[in-house]
């Protein structure tokens, strides 16, 4: 039986237009790659099948118009025996494989020495798992392609070098009751959800507090504050019915947000007390 490898596995993700410097690397990088195939006088038909994917895809790739995947360029050395050049540009791919807005906040986040976060209709990027940040993309509507799904998925998922970062920043997660009680891709998606929450919380300079749903009287109402502290004292912040939903640097409007933010931390079950709550919600599953 004949299997259309193009159909049930793509070798990247689009490029999007917008992105001049994406597109620019991964121009060369598709450059680079039909160099080579045609140095060692090999058809795009050929070397598609030798690599498992179908000739369309492979021009694409060349053109400049999809985001080869690291697995797709170490097999393209292999095939090509390109002594490890190709497999190397996986370190320029690995830049811009997201899209330009992740690659932006992480670079920022990758910076940052404090990062302040209050949620209160979803779990912030950071401590959600990879299916439970799945199931939540799912509910877009328009429905994103399985492929822009795909990349933004693993767009979220590489922001959690944060985590593994040294020296670690401090970093502090107030979660809406709502948002831990909501079962986003179902009982058992939620449930480890809930048991990942408890593992981060064990990290030394992590600080997770739960807003119960009877505490109404808070700032944090009209939407998501979000504040990122850097080493040389600047830092950004962003509130959603605040400034019109734009990120600000202002020391004003910064003050602003981290006062609201301090009054809803203060408002929130401390720490330990969260805890014991997550570990409640979690029998409860």
């Amino acid at each position: 039986m004949s299997v259309d490898t193009e159909a049930v596995s793509e070798p990247g993700w689009e490029v999007d237009p917008d992105d001049e410097w994406g597109v620019a690397v991964i121009t060369t990088v598709g450059r680079q790659l039909r160099l080579r195939r045609e140095a060692v006088g090999m058809r795009a038909a050929d070397f598609g099948k030798a690599v498992g994917y179908g000739e369309d895809m492979v021009y694409k790739i060349e053109s400049g118009q999809r985001i080869p995947r690291p697995e797709f360029l170490d097999k393209a050395d292999e095939v090509l025996s390109a002594d490890g050049l190709l497999a190397a540009m996986k370190q320029d791919v690995d830049k811009v494989r997201y899209p330009k807005k992740v690659r932006d906040l992480a670079a920022l986040e990758a910076k940052a020495v404090e990062l302040l976060s209050y949620g209160n209709h979803n779990l912030h990027g950071l401590v959600q798992t990879e299916e439970f940040m799945e199931a939540l993309l799912r509910t877009q509507r328009p429905l994103l392609p399985e492929d822009q799904l795909e990349r933004a998925v693993a767009g979220r998922m590489a922001r959690k070098r944060i985590f593994q970062r040294s020296p670690a920043p401090d970093l502090s997660f107030v979660l809406e009751e709502v948002t831990l009680r909501r079962p986003v891709g179902g009982k058992m998606v939620l449930n480890r959800q809930l048991q990942h929450l408890l593992e981060l919380a064990q990290l030394p300079t992590v600080v997770i507090q739960v807003m119960p749903m009877a505490c109404w009287d808070h700032p944090g109402t009209g939407g998501r504050i979000q504040v990122l502290k850097f080493g040389d004292g600047a830092a950004v912040g962003r509130m959603d019915d605040e400034f019109g939903g734009r990120p600000v640097s202002d020391p004003k409007q910064l003050r602003i947000l981290e006062l609201r933010y301090g009054i809803i931390r203060s408002q929130a079950l401390t720490a330990r007390e969260s805890l014991t709550f997550i570990e409640q919600l979690l029998g409860e599953t």
